[in-house]
């Protein structure tokens, strides 16, 4: 039983596709790279920025790092407002909430904007801890699944689960010796949640609702 719950974010709890997606085109405009399909973007939604733009467009560190600042100059006063809670997400957190389960964001998206779209769209009274990279200190999603499980005291790593759409979130499970949920409400597929290596895959919001409903326990039982 999981007495602990670690989600991601983007693809998760929100579908975040308009926001990334129009950001990544503007900032990939900067450099006159021109995408006029958004969904050939959907690649950047999960893992670190930085590492995006090298991977898929051959960016070096410097060019990487220069198209995150372009990035982040739209997201930072529209992109981050560009997102919807998906159906059911908020009626699942109340029911953890109201079981005494522990909840957490663990998210690749930088801290700041993480708390402030929690904020915006009201779900951060759920959560106990959120956590996101913080550039070059903390990118990677296995280092922002540990910079969470540092501000608990958990012992025993059996009662957590982490809970997320691409094989970015199940292989930083894996890497921190969690078991991992993958959803495919997002932008991973089930091959790519199956290839790497989540416990469990629900369909959708509502069949991960059922799942944790029969799965989740209060950590006060364990005091």
């Amino acid at each position: 039983m999981y007495n602990t719950v670690l989600f991601d974010l983007d693809g998760t709890l929100i579908d975040s596709a308009e926001g990334i997606t129009k950001c990544t085109q503007y900032a990939l405009e900067k450099f006159n790279i021109e995408v006029t399909d958004r969904k050939d973007l959907y690649p950047f939604i999960g893992p670190p920025l930085k590492w995006s733009f090298m991977e898929y467009y051959g960016f070096d560190e410097e060019k990487a790092d220069l198209a995150v600042e372009y990035y982040r100059e739209r997201f930072s006063v529209k992109g981050m407002y560009e997102h919807q809670v998906y159906d059911g997400i908020e009626e699942l957190l109340k029911m953890l909430k109201e079981r005494k389960v522990r909840l957490g964001v663990a998210s690749s998206k930088n801290e700041l904007y993480v708390k402030l779209i929690l904020e915006d769209i009201k779900l951060d009274q759920y959560f106990d801890v959120i956590a996101g990279s913080l550039d070059e200190e903390r990118s990677g999603k296995t280092e922002v699944i540990e910079a969470a499980l540092s501000q608990w005291n958990i012992q025993d790593k059996s009662e957590i689960v982490m809970i997320g759409d691409r094989k970015f979130d199940i292989i930083g499970a894996k890497e921190t010796e969690l078991d991992s949920i993958g959803v495919l409400v997002g932008f991973g597929t089930r091959e790519e949640l199956e290839d790497a290596g989540a416990d469990q895959i629900v369909a959708s919001i509502w069949d991960l609702k059922e799942y944790l409903d029969e799965n989740c326990e209060s950590y006060e039982e364990k005091k």
